[in-house]
């Protein structure tokens, strides 16, 4: 153990006297974890920007991925998988010039989307550099380079005179470098951990390092990588994918579970890839808007990725989305900044706190009556953040809250209840509101396996997970398929809502189980996002969609299904 008091950057490890002539030394840090103030001040910012750039702009196409050449290690047996030739990819920086770039503009959009932070891709796995290294020439500021900037440099200082906080994104595989994963590879080691330096000697004060695709802490000699990190910044927060657990989980394109014992972060693009696509499809801001408050409610932070266009602008309409969701957290930030996740949460109905104060959101109205469970604590004033007046009722039993149907908000409806005590020592409960089928076990006739790096992507539990971006699918050879939800006791049922983005499903059923045979209770030609159907009241324990017709195999994203309402 190494017991250290660190006094500015680079200063090296220094024992801070006491008064009385006696030393003072700190409790003991090994450095591979940040101290937990730090980690909390991230949590407390709970939204940020991921930023990825470069010379692939130019193609449209993902970044690093679409690089049509081996990858190293592991990935050899992927070799030529991207689109884009190798000679073609590895040369766009030599022709690349985007003469509208201002890294201001960026943070100034970030600023407006009421971000707290920035995570700025300085390396992909594809080895590009867009910052100044010594340790190569195939970087924004190199001899061949036809756009001599260093990029870093720019967004660095934009965020330092915003008083924005800035991560860094480094990849440390490197598909582009001799010595990756070769008999070399120490070599490598040494590349990457000077190239790291650099970065936190060279930038000013830099708040924390995100690094990709995970490995073995021997790959990287990741302890030496973050003790040498830590001495010259100590205030970073380090993610999970360099062979250590280090601070936060970082659950990609999906939302994270509720969860108080370890932080983390949802990744996710606001188009379908990192790097900029011609007319990609975006978000809708009610999507923009469920993320963001699922992710605070399940006690998670947001990152919310761009990608620039050749020419350095971020998406016009990008900006727009951004600044939409701000406007939203200008009205309703105290519900988002500075809190914990809890303790109510459900698909759709998500609560967070604060002090004395418990936020509840309610994204989908499933019932009239939303019912809470007893708390040990009285609650002293209720009151409408979006506007309106809420009836709420609280007895030993239970808290009723009714929110008249003309102030229920389609984005998110938001109340606020001040209690006489702590809201932070609740215990948190999973509510019984909305899709029975949420979280239930699910079996499929056929699963998706030509690819097992990205089977888990498509399991059927993602059906059910209250998450569109996950969800079912199965091999595209395979004729017909089905995929059933056991409620786990009968249920009288009338609705369901079924989510296929692709709209690749030609014909259907929905079926309920009627002792031992299945009966149709709705046919149909095309799904779609935000597909509902009703039907007279079944009951039922099981229930199972089955794909017949299709084009090219489909993507189920949520089969939920709901009680019958009351006469």
């Amino acid at each position: 153990m190494i017991r250290i008091a660190v006094v500015g950057i680079g200063c090296g490890l220094l024992l801070s006297p006491a008064a009385g002539g006696e030393e003072k030394r700190e409790e003991s840090w090994d450095m591979l974890t940040a101290r937990p103030e730090i980690v909390a001040q991230w949590q407390d910012m709970r939204f940020g920007m991921f930023n990825c750039w470069g010379p692939v702009s130019l193609t449209g196409l993902e970044i690093g991925w679409s690089r049509g050449a081996p990858r190293g290690g592991e990935f050899r047996v992927r070799e030529g998988q991207g689109p884009t030739p190798v000679e073609v990819y590895d040369n766009l920086y030599k022709t690349w010039k985007p003469d509208h770039f201002d890294a201001r503009q960026w943070i100034e959009i970030a600023r407006d989307a009421g971000m707290k932070y920035i995570i700025f891709l300085v390396k992909h796995h594809d080895g590009f550099c867009l910052f100044d290294s010594k340790l190569t020439d195939y970087k924004i500021t190199g001899p061949e380079s036809a756009w001599k900037v260093d990029v870093m440099k720019e967004v660095a200082d934009a965020c330092h005179e915003a008083g924005l906080k800035l991560i860094v994104y480094y990849s440390q595989p490197d598909w582009h470098h001799p010595d990756y994963r070769s008999k070399t590879h120490h070599r490598y080691i040494e590349y990457l951990h000077g190239q790291v330096r650099e970065l936190l000697t060279n930038y000013g004060r830099i708040d924390g390092f995100w690094f990709d695709l995970g490995g073995k802490p021997e790959d990287w000699d990741t302890v030496r990588l973050f003790r040498m990190m830590r001495t010259l910044q100590p205030w970073l927060i380090i993610n999970n994918r360099c062979g250590l657990p280090a601070d936060f989980d970082t659950p990609e394109q999906r939302l994270g579970t509720f969860q108080l014992e370890r932080p983390w972060e949802t990744c996710m693009t606001l188009g379908t890839q990192w790097s900029w696509k011609p007319d990609d499809k975006i978000k809708s801001l009610k999507e923009c808007i469920d993320v963001l408050v699922t992710c605070a409610g399940r006690n998670g932070n947001l990152a919310l990725n761009t990608g620039p266009m050749p020419d350095g602008r971020i998406e016009p309409r990008q900006a727009e989305r951004f600044r939409q969701i701000g406007d939203w957290l200008k009205r309703h930030g105290e519900s988002i900044y500075g809190t914990r996740g809890g303790p109510f949460w459900a698909l759709n109905c998500l609560s967070t706190r604060r002090d004395n104060t418990i936020y509840i959101h309610v994204l989908r109205w499933y019932d009239d009556v939303l019912t809470l469970p007893p708390i040990p604590r009285t609650m002293t004033s209720c009151r409408l953040l979006t506007g309106g007046t809420p009836r709420i009722d609280q007895t030993g039993r239970c808290i009723t809250i009714v929110v008249p149907p003309e102030h229920r908000q389609e984005l998110d409806t938001i109340l606020a209840m001040e209690l006489d005590g702590s809201a932070m020592d609740l215990d948190p409960v999973n509510l019984a509101w909305g899709p029975l089928s949420y979280g239930k076990k699910v079996s499929a006739s056929h699963i998706y396996d030509k690819n097992p790096a990205v089977t888990a992507v498509y399991r059927p539990e993602n059906a059910v997970d209250g998450d569109p971006h996950t969800g079912w699918t199965f091999n595209p050879d395979v004729p017909a398929a089905w995929i059933e939800v056991d409620l786990g006791r009968e249920e009288t049922i009338d609705r369901a809502w079924l989510n296929e983005p692709y709209g690749r499903i030609r014909q259907f059923e929905f079926e309920v189980k009627r002792a031992d045979r299945w009966v149709t209770v709705h046919q149909g030609t095309t799904i779609g996002e935000d597909f509902r159907l009703e039907f007279p009241p079944e009951t039922t324990r099981f229930v199972r969609l089955h794909v017949l017709q299709y084009t090219v195999n489909p993507l189920i994203g949520e089969l939920q299904v709901f009680r019958a309402k009351a006469d």
